[in-house]
């Protein structure tokens, strides 16, 4: 048996971390059960670990050593399998410590601009510094910074391949810095070092109300170059600045100006030392964002006679091309993501140009030609789209353009595939629009907000990890989540910042559903990964979050102060803001803003209890737990008071009955009548759903798992809207916001490009081919359809590549799974069958 795949904190070989006791992961290959392992660690040749052999299943360890700054670590394991034989070492992988200390961060903070007009967008600032570097280049090692976002040469060679660099963050609370290696781009002699630093996050036009300088107005750069430890360059004031160069203007929403004559940059001049607080330096304990898959444009004339750019997919990016032009030429993209009703260029489904401080989200490009040929590529902006309407006089028949799709550094770790076309279509639109707004956190569209909304990531959570390797992303938004955590226990509906905070704002955070995803997503994760440091992390917050809702359930709405006593009414939620299920067909949702849900956000404290209940109790917390499982109950209690007559779920809606069931808030009876009901609503509603934004991921799976499979494919098949695939039909490449975000007259509105309805893709996984991972436990219990025919799950899961897949043959459905070596499975069959898999692939064929 050896180990494969080797992780430190989930992610392949980083470099430049600071977690002290970072986790240690690897899945196995061959035999059929790990029974010990041994891992050894070393710096250069020096053991600092050695675990000798530990009698254990466990696929994660927490490396035990006193871990230094910019320390180098070498580590590699060795498996004992079921028979007690040892493998061969495992090959080795590798991680290095950032720096740790903030006295350790020696370099000055320099601001290239001086004194500017913070009404105006301004130029990019270039700063070079050339020194002398004499000796043999060893680990080599650059920590870089910015207020602003920032890219880095050294003798013209590009320092590593994050774009966007340094990310976003709360920045006025902690400030991100990457490492790079950079020993092969040194030189003995002169070196130059050549940056370009612009608005980026911290105060570029921001979100749907156009905010800018979120973090401040004044750019700045940090720089500081090692060799073998030694420090051989820093930013400081002898470095010198120009804003002559070609971008004169990198607004990240509202694109690029570029003027190809000012490509030989004149006018240097000095910069200025500025403080900083280096104490908020914190490493980048995240996957990169980084340029993925490039999409060719095709040139088109639409049918009002403008000249647009068909990239053939919509994805969050930038572009490149090349073309022959004369001096002073100009060209004009504008990006956007749909033609309209009658095949015109638009942009106006993601404005809210009353609202937007710039007028409108631009998405431009405007470039001024030198004489010959012209190459430009994208750096410091970001847009959502697939289209880009062309204005210009240049002949553009030798012209070449791409898009770029630019995302954080995900593997894709989920495959499906099954006999219905438009299904499959719905997976690879919900696995672009996952990468389209996963840029360093995830995000709800690429367009108009850019924000990573609480909500967003709490529905979709366990159908990200079903399709990208995305762990680390999640991590860093939660510890985002934390930082903007209000004094009085609300969670931020937006983290990090994407506004500028006001009354308005702090009264809209706090709203269920939203805010419970800071003890909903740290809990999937933990399910997923059995890595326990991610509930130790959020404890705090989720306990304050909970602490919240306690006292806000005691609040009573004046309005129904005459209401019948219920021994549960201060477990009910009467009062505060809530979005509510959100996006509801044929509902108004903004019109319900400021009327508290009072069925919902009961169902949520009831359920957010329940997990945290569970939450304490792994982490050690008896008292606690015993607490929130007592209010999860009484909550469960008041939802019944609250929502439910003679113990029927009120109203006609579908949400309400999908929420009480997947969260088990009913009697046994109870819930029998109310599966009977919602099945109803569904085939009343003609087999359309009408559930919102909060409760549509588990539709289909509530209704499957109890005894409703056949109107839980009606419905993933349905195909007129309001379903999943009438947007497939509709020419879909991602998923849209709303149900009908291209109306039948073709008409375009909202976004087209939001992962949460994607979430229907965690039951095709989950449901249709049944896989479920929680703590190194596996089962798998699909429920097929021949409507399907086939359908086919490939899942490389934490714990190894996990297959599931079924096909309708005559009378017989032919079972294939995979098991990985250290698992064994559950399978439960349609035919009432239950069957334990060891390791290896299995056939099964069942009537």
């Amino acid at each position: 048996m050896k180990a494969i795949r080797l992780r430190c904190e989930q992610m392949e070989n980083p470099l430049g971390i600071d977690v002290q006791k970072p986790c240690l992961s690897w899945i196995c290959q061959d035999g059929i059960h790990q029974t010990a392992y041994e891992i050894e660690a070393k710096t250069g040749e020096d053991v600092i670990y050695n675990s000798g052999k530990v009698a254990s299943d466990s696929m994660n360890v927490m490396l035990d050593a006193d871990l230094a700054s910019k320390q180098q670590v070498v580590w590699h394991v060795r498996l004992w399998d079921e028979k007690d034989v040892c493998g061969e070492w495992s090959q080795d992988a590798h991680f290095e410590m950032g720096i740790i200390k903030a006295d350790q961060f020696v370099a000055k903070w320099i601001n290239p601009e001086g004194q500017i007009n913070t009404d105006e967008m301004q130029p990019v600032s270039y700063l070079r510094k050339t020194f002398t570097f004499d000796g043999n280049a060893k680990d080599a090692r650059a920590y870089v910074s910015a207020h602003g976002i920032y890219e880095v040469r050294i003798n013209g060679k590009r320092v590593g391949d994050f774009v966007l660099a340094p990310g976003t963050s709360s920045y006025d609370k902690q400030m991100p810095y990457q490492t790079y290696d950079v020993t092969e781009l040194l030189e003995n002699g002169e070196n130059t070092i050549t940056a370009e630093v612009a608005d980026g996050w911290y105060r570029s036009y921001s979100g749907v109300d156009g905010d800018r300088n979120l973090f401040g107005t004044e750019l700045a750069f940090f720089f500081q170059l090692e060799n073998a430890g030694q420090v051989i360059c820093i930013s400081d004031e002898t470095w010198e600045v120009s804003q002559a160069g070609p971008l004169r203007q990198a607004d990240m929403q509202m694109g690029e100006v570029y003027d190809a004559n000012k490509e030989d940059i004149t006018d240097w001049h000095g910069v200025s030392v500025v403080d900083a607080d280096n104490s908020l330096f914190k490493a980048t304990n995240s996957v990169p964002v980084q340029e993925h898959e490039h999409f060719e444009g095709k040139i088109m004339t639409t049918p009002n006679g403008e000249t647009v750019i068909d990239y053939g997919q919509n994805l969050a990016g930038y572009i490149c091309f090349t073309l022959e032009a004369h001096e002073g030429d100009r060209l004009v993209l504008t990006h956007g993501e749909a033609l309209d009703e009658n095949g015109n260029f638009t942009a106006e489904n993601f404005q809210d140009r009353k609202r937007h401080k710039g007028g409108g989200t631009e998405q431009k490009v405007t470039f001024i030609c030198k004489e010959g040929t012209n190459t430009y590529h994208t750096k410091f902006s970001i847009w959502g789209f697939q289209y880009a309407k062309v204005e210009t006089d240049i002949d553009l028949s030798t012209a070449h353009f791409e898009s770029i799709a630019v995302y954080s550094a995900m593997e894709q770790i989920g495959h499906f595939s099954c006999g219905n076309a438009d299904v499959n279509q719905l997976v690879h639109n919900s696995i672009w629009s996952q990468k389209s707004n996963f840029c360093d956190v995830p995000t709800d569209c690429p367009t108009r907000e850019r924000a990573a909304w609480t909500g967003d990531a709490g529905v979709f959570v366990d159908t990200g990890i079903f399709l990208e390797d995305c762990y680390s992303i999640f991590r860093k938004w939660l510890g985002e989540c934390r930082l903007m955590q209000y004094d009085d226990g609300k969670i931020a509906n937006i983290a990090p910042l994407n506004s500028k905070p006001s009354f308005f704002s702090g009264l809209l955070s706090g709203s269920t559903g939203w805010g419970d995803a800071c003890i909903i997503v740290p809990y999937a994760l933990y399910k997923r990964y059995d890595d326990v440091r991610i509930l130790e992390e959020n404890y705090d917050m989720m306990k304050k979050w909970y602490a919240f809702l306690e006292d806000r359930a005691k609040k009573k709405d004046i309005k129904k102060i005459f209401k019948k006593k219920s021994p549960y009414r201060d477990y009910t939620i009467e009062t505060g803001i809530d979005y509510g299920e959100w996006c509801e067909p044929g509902v108004d949702s903004a019109s319900l803003m400021g009327k508290t849900p009072v069925d919902s956000a009961t169902a949520y404290f009831a359920h957010s209890g329940k997990m945290l209940s569970e939450i304490a109790q792994i982490l050690g917390h008896e008292d606690e737990a015993k607490h929130y499982a007592e209010v999860s109950e009484k909550a469960t209690l008041a939802f019944r008071d609250a929502a439910t007559e003679n113990g029927k779920i009120i109203g006609e809606r579908q949400a309400p009955y999908v929420r009480a069931i997947a969260f088990d808030l009913l009697t046994e009876e109870d819930k029998k009548q109310a599966v009977e009901d919602l099945n109803a609503l569904v085939v009343k509603n003609d087999y359309h759903l009408n559930t919102g934004f909060l409760s549509t991921p588990f539709l289909c799976q509530v209704l499957a798992e109890n005894g409703h499979t056949d109107t839980a494919y009606r419905l993933l098949l349905q195909d007129t809207a309001p379903s999943w695939l009438y947007e497939v039909k509709k020419g879909a490449n991602t998923v849209w916001e709303t149900w009908d975000g291209i109306n039948e007259k073709g008409e375009v509105h909202a976004s087209l490009n939001h992962y949460s309805y994607g979430a229907i893709c965690g039951w095709l996984f989950g449901g249709v081919c049944g896989i479920h991972l929680e703590n190194k436990h596996v089962t798998i219990h699909p429920y097929p359809d021949a409507s399907l025919g086939y359908a086919h799950a490939e899942y490389v899961s934490p714990v190894g590549k996990i297959v599931s897949a079924w096909k309708y043959e005559g009378d017989n459905i032919h079972y294939t799974f995979e098991i990985p070596a250290n698992v064994t499975a559950e399978v439960y069959l349609e035919d009432g069958q239950k069957v334990t898999l060891e390791a290896g692939k299995h056939e099964i064929v069942s009537k």
